[in-house]
């Protein structure tokens, strides 16, 4: 079987240690996949509440990105306290003061790792998907200002996590990366929709590879990602694509002539390249 004519990556995969792991890596790559974006994830048995969890979620990600590449990936990793995990903070009891300091830590401690070299991105970062009272509202954006700007400092991308991506919403998102003077490049909205022209406001759109939303994006242009969201948790097997959704994505918009292999190189290898300053190759 010949082997791949283009690097293809999965720029939003997720591991779980009580998920498949090196299983659902190995499906991607037999599916004609290459590169891995593993982007951190909240633990079930680590739950936030202080900077040593973080210390130790962080440890483990980056663990699990070693276990993808023992599977035969090229793994580079996202570092940073899920949006999320500032209200589970708030539910557990703590103040949203004490929470939100222990949010800006965990971010502080991913920056660090991003300084190292350990990580491309601070991700994912953002504010809650769902409705909070106006206080968490606000606080949130200042963390998510504080995410930007950690991002500037150690010149790496954010993995933008929020409510759905409007016109509106990207335009609010670019003038807070504008604002934290963080290229709109490296400004990447996790789980975007199709909207690969000017209504995207310059930020760069991962698209989840839903056969719809990759075939409107590649009618648009190739300024975009491709992920899945795989989460690897037994609860959601598959959820939320599997781990061959983006090669096979990828082949059957080549195959329906919606892009070249010129193009598949420019989404899968010029475009990381772009965002994250890493080579993408076979």
């Amino acid at each position: 079987m010949p082997g791949p004519r283009f690097p293809i990556l999965d720029n939003h995969f997720h591991l779980d240690p009580r998920g498949r792991g090196a299983e659902a890596v190995k499906e991607f790559l037999r599916a004609g996949g290459t590169h891995l974006t593993l982007v951190h994830k909240p633990y079930r048995d680590l739950p936030p509440g202080s900077l040593e969890r973080t210390r130790l979620a962080f440890e483990r990600t980056m663990q699990l990105a070693d276990v993808a590449r023992a599977a035969g990936a090229v793994v580079h990793v996202a570092l940073a306290p899920h949006p999320a995990e500032l209200t589970e903070m708030l539910k557990a009891g703590l103040a949203l003061d004490e929470a939100a300091r222990i949010y800006e830590q965990g971010l502080e401690l991913a920056a660090g790792h991003a300084r190292a070299g350990r990580c491309i991105a601070l991700g994912e970062v953002g504010r809650p998907h769902y409705p909070v009272e106006a206080e968490v509202w606000e606080r949130a954006n200042a963390l998510l200002q504080r995410a930007l700007e950690l991002c500037r400092d150690a010149r790496v991308a954010a993995i933008l996590h929020t409510e759905s991506a409007t016109p509106d919403v990207f335009a609010d998102l670019a003038a807070r990366a504008r604002a934290a003077g963080l290229g709109l490049d490296q400004a990447v909205k996790h789980y975007s929709p199709p909207i690969v022209g000017p209504e995207n406001h310059g930020l760069f759109p991962s698209i989840i590879a839903s056969a719809d939303s990759a075939e409107v994006a590649a009618r648009q242009g190739t300024r975009f990602l491709l992920e899945t969201d795989y989460v690897d948790e037994p609860e959601r097997p598959g959820a939320v694509l599997g781990p061959k959704t983006v090669p096979r994505r990828t082949l059957d918009l080549l195959a329906k002539g919606l892009l070249t292999e010129e193009q598949c190189w420019q989404v899968h290898s010029a475009n990381p390249k772009r965002v994250y300053g890493i080579d993408v190759a076979l």
